[in-house]
């Protein structure tokens, strides 16, 4: 197959180029590098099948010369994907995650090219039990970035229904793992195990109760390949998470050990916070025979373990 990943250089996109790429696959990534980083698709440079667009999807005539070889299939990575960012600027946000993804629906229209949109568990309104968050429950859009993200979901399947175009949205929980950035926002392994390993005390907005269902990264790139391939997921809103939830406090443990590293600081944007986020992904392993494989125990040792390499 030909494929596009727009968002390929990016932290979850460069591991769905991979498997994509032992599958035998022939990739184009396109990515702005906002957020990708040319580090993170070093090892697929000199891979015949490969190919590196550097544009922004917000740029028609960039999408419009990319599409004009044609694709079998478009995964829909890129994206502006930080809370805090979002909140502090809402238009890059809205441009990046609303038009840009309005202008790649287009293209995939004009060639019935089937898309996967991939979306955030950000997206949800707290978990109130131990059964975990469905498709079925509510969301709340307490950021401008769940709010464009849920914008782009219904742009997504809208394009189902009135064309008739094989669309699926996905909706990762928290993912780490190895090429996750540990500057910024981040990711919370990623950033503790780099401050970890500095010897570093590991910061912890409010009071560290707030609970996360973390999927290690290449399950994560596991389910976003097979959702794009089955025709089952088409027209589908679909979760993928590990089913175990662990609070940021029980989380620090984990990794830092000693808990007097630990320090609670005042929340940025408290008002963004979801308390309990935990993933049911029964719909994912029931339509796509799919589970996540790796441990959170696993997952933070092999996350460690290329940090220190890396």
């Amino acid at each position: 197959m030909n494929i596009l990943v727009t968002g390929g250089a990016g932290f979850i996109g460069r591991w769905v180029v991979k498997k994509l790429l032992a599958e035998g696959q022939r990739i184009t990534a396109l990515d702005d590098l906002s957020n990708g980083r040319l580090m993170n698709i070093d090892e697929f440079r000199d891979n015949p099948d490969f190919l590196f667009i550097e544009g922004d999807i917000k740029d028609r005539d960039t999408l419009k010369q990319v599409f004009a070889g044609g694709f079998d299939l478009v995964y829909h990575l890129a994206a502006s994907i930080n809370v805090q960012d979002s909140i502090d600027d809402p238009r890059t946000t809205y441009e990046n995650d609303v038009t840009g993804t309005f202008n790649v629906l287009e293209e995939c229209r004009r060639q019935n090219i089937k898309m996967l949109f991939m979306s955030t568990c950000m997206v949800y309104e707290r978990s109130l039990d131990e059964t975990g968050i469905t498709e079925e429950h509510p969301v709340k859009p307490a950021s401008p970035y769940a709010a464009s993200k849920l914008a782009g979901e219904a742009l997504t399947l809208s394009y189902y229904y009135a064309y008739g175009l094989p669309t699926v949205v996905v909706r990762p929980f928290n993912t780490y793992g190895p090429f996750q950035k540990s500057s910024g926002e981040g990711g919370v392994v990623a950033i503790f195990i780099q401050r970890e390993l500095a010897g570093e005390e590991l910061n912890i907005y409010g009071d560290g109760t707030q609970t996360r269902d973390l999927l290690y990264v290449e399950d994560c790139a596991d389910f976003v390949v097979r959702a794009g391939r089955d025709s089952r997921a088409n027209g589908q809103l679909l979760n993928a998470g590990l089913g175990r939830d662990v609070s940021i406090n029980g989380l620090a443990r984990m990794i830092g050990g000693d808990a007097g590293r630990i320090r609670h600081v005042a929340h940025i944007h408290p008002q963004s916070e979801i308390p309990k986020l935990l993933c049911n992904y029964d719909k994912a392993r029931e339509l796509l025979d799919w589970q996540p494989r790796v441990s959170l125990e696993e997952g933070l040792q092999r996350t460690r373990e290329w940090m220190i390499v890396g």
